[in-house]
């Protein structure tokens, strides 16, 4: 989509090139990185673009990363090539896919006045485009072996602030653990930062797959539309309390608390989704099952809540106590094809190795 690419001149103070305080990136001459980088769940969700342009949220979220789920992407410069190329789980890609990548790169490539072509080899352990937040990760990794490979020594909050313009929730996906993207009024800044580590909270997201296919409206679309709700102006004004009610949550590790404003966001977001023009549904008959079923198994003592991004399936957040009986009732559950399992995790991160590019504290 190109209205969503602008000059990075447009916000100098969120691309500065200046050093990570904690970690140096260290390249031979083979320009050529390797990044791992998770997807994560957004407890307090964005949906909608105060400036497409720019990539300004509508409002501010709050997230999770999650462990066990990945995606691992190599950038290689390559002058040779014509073109980028880009192989996603070991099948070429081309069309939009593509384009949204070069888009993605040609913002690094700007930043470092380099126009070299690249190729780029990402891989991930989940499915993609059923609202598990593959972009999130995708594009965290992109950023980050992205800058890496053509010589970028970027801060967090910079490295976090490029991440967005592939796709808003990767900005989240660069810090590690419970992760908060805020806007500045009035500076225009927007990124994401940690507020707590991921040995905060014994927390477990046991996500049930009802839908293996890639959706048919992406976030990217969906989004457009949120304005057409009249709803969304009502989920959007709220936002800042939702967000000090759950950072709250997490800080104090109260489960009750956060069951109940991660559900109230969740629906409210899905509200809008099925009241815009056209409407949007991401729920299917068994997605509403397992939320009905999450709200009897809380009346019978079982610490779980649920939400959803844009897409079927449903994310079962639980005590991590309590993973072992929430993955036995899922799996019963109608319709469910899987279950796979996230936990708190760490930031996006260069893997050292065959990519020849190192990470070390300073």
């Amino acid at each position: 989509m190109h209205s969503t690419f602008s000059d990075p001149s447009s916000h100098p103070s969120s691309l500065q090139l200046t050093p990570h305080p904690s970690y140096s990136i260290l390249l031979d001459m083979t320009q050529a990185a390797t990044a791992l980088a998770h997807p994560n769940i957004a407890f307090i969700k964005y949906w909608g673009l105060k400036d497409a342009a720019n990539r300004i949220p509508a409002n501010d979220s709050l997230s999770m990363n999650l462990g066990g789920l990945s995606t691992r992407t190599t950038v290689t410069l390559d002058p040779s090539l014509r073109a980028d190329v880009l192989i996603l789980n070991g099948e070429r890609v081309s069309g939009a896919g593509l384009e949204r990548a070069q888009l993605f790169l040609d913002r690094i490539r700007r930043l470092a006045g380099n126009p070299s072509p690249v190729l780029i080899e990402s891989e991930n352990n989940f499915p993609i485009g059923a609202g598990v937040a593959s972009s999130a990760s995708g594009f965290a990794a992109l950023a980050l072996a992205g800058a890496a490979a053509f010589g970028l020594d970027l801060a967090e909050p910079a490295l976090s602030a490029l991440a967005r313009f592939g796709s808003g929730s990767a900005c989240r996906s660069i810090p590690g653990g419970f992760v908060e993207w805020r806007t500045d009024a009035e500076t225009g800044d927007s990124f994401a930062k940690s507020f707590a580590p991921e040995e905060h909270w014994d927390l477990a997201d046991c996500i049930a797959i009802l839908s293996e296919s890639h959706k048919k409206t992406g976030s990217e679309v969906g989004m457009r539309l949120a304005g057409t709700s009249p709803l969304q102006a009502a989920r959007v004004a709220d936002s800042a309390r939702r967000m000090r009610l759950c950072r709250e949550a997490i800080l104090n590790r109260d489960f009750n608390a956060l069951a109940a404003i991660t559900e109230l966001d969740s629906n409210l977001m899905h509200a809008v989704m099925m009241t815009s023009q056209p409407p949007l549904f991401y729920w299917q008959p068994g997605s509403l099952a397992i939320m009905q079923a999450v709200k009897r198994w809380q009346v019978e003592g079982l610490p779980v809540t649920y939400t959803l991004d844009a897409g079927p399936n449903v994310h079962v957040i639980c005590l991590k106590e309590a993973m072992d009986e929430t993955l036995t009732r899922l799996r019963r559950m109608p319709g469910v094809l899987d279950v796979l399992l996230g936990f708190p995790a760490g930031p996006a991160r260069l893997l050292p190795g065959d990519s020849q590019v190192s990470l070390q504290k300073v």
